[in-house]
């Protein structure tokens, strides 16, 4: 039987801020109102992730682009390590954990000197084990690391990897489906049960990031044993940029909030065969034999 704790609920703001460190703050406050757990980021170093082609190419969606190329678009959106300081500090000041994915071995470097609770890692970059070496060895907070299209085997290795250092129990391995957004066939719940039952002894959690539309599947993925969930967050769905679309508003964040909490509430087992509520209704209703 899954051990139900009360989930833990991330808005990934990532660069849903437009390049604004004041925009960022509003959302830090928005998913605090919204009764958020996290409000989490994204760092890059741009030009060790791309190549000089593909910094120069045009944005593939120029309504999108805050930038001439790919690359300046990146550049236009990313905050630097002084920055990231300063939204940490400030989520410590309203009360709400700060946490960033980071894409790359400078950005982890950087983003493990300000010593957050846990970092990510994307399931872009999760078989980047420069990355995930400095993570393991260098880093004392939990990794949580997404499984979006990643193969079995390279889920094991990565696993395995912290295994090697005696680490694993540090890791956080979410389900996940790569795509803006999912629709729901491709979501595929199912996975958390394969991971629970492929790693519950070996690490610390899973959790479940999720690009679909709604909550309804939210709610599914935690009642399937996922602790943490993740959901791209925004203050208007129709904001220049690729991850808008795929995110919830404060009033979506909020009603997931609720819902999940009611969840955990209910997900429990009778204490007693006729509960308290039940006497006057049993009383009253109950056929006598």
């Amino acid at each position: 039987m899954i051990n139900y704790k009360k989930p833990k609920i991330v808005a990934e703001i990532g660069c849903n801020h437009k390049g604004e460190i004041e925009v960022a703050k509003q959302l830090i406050c928005k998913a605090k109102e919204c009764g958020a757990d996290v409000a989490k980021f994204q760092k890059r170093s741009i030009k060790n992730l791309l190549s000089e082609e593909q910094y120069n190419m045009p944005h593939p969606n120029p309504y999108n682009s805050y930038g001439k190329t790919y690359g300046e678009h990146r550049e236009y959106l990313e905050f630097n390590i002084f920055q990231h300081s300063e939204l940490k500090q400030f989520c410590e000041q309203i009360g709400i954990e700060y946490s960033t994915s980071v894409w790359d071995l400078p950005s982890a470097i950087e983003i493990i000197s300000i010593k957050p609770k846990f970092i990510k890692v994307p399931s872009a970059s999760n078989i980047n084990f420069d990355l995930l070496k400095i993570l393991r060895d260098n880093f004392n907070g939990e990794v949580h690391i997404s499984t979006g299209m990643t193969t079995k085997a390279e889920e094991e290795a990565f696993v395995k990897f912290f295994e090697q250092t005696h680490q694993s129990h540090r890791l956080v391995v979410y389900s996940c489906t790569s795509g803006y957004p999912v629709p729901f066939e491709d979501i595929c719940l199912l996975e958390i049960s394969r991971l629970r039952s492929t790693y519950t002894n070996r690490i610390n959690a899973l959790g479940f990031s999720g690009h679909h539309l709604g909550i309804a599947i939210d709610i599914a993925a935690y009642t399937l044993g996922a602790e943490i969930i993740e959901r791209h967050f925004t203050l208007d769905r129709t904001w220049k940029g690729t991850d808008h679309a795929a995110s919830l508003e404060p009033d979506g964040l909020k009603k997931l909030v609720r819902n999940l909490e009611a969840t955990h509430l209910a997900l429990t087992v009778k204490k007693e065969e006729i509960l308290e509520i039940e006497k006057v209704q049993r009383n009253k209703l109950k056929y006598k034999s």
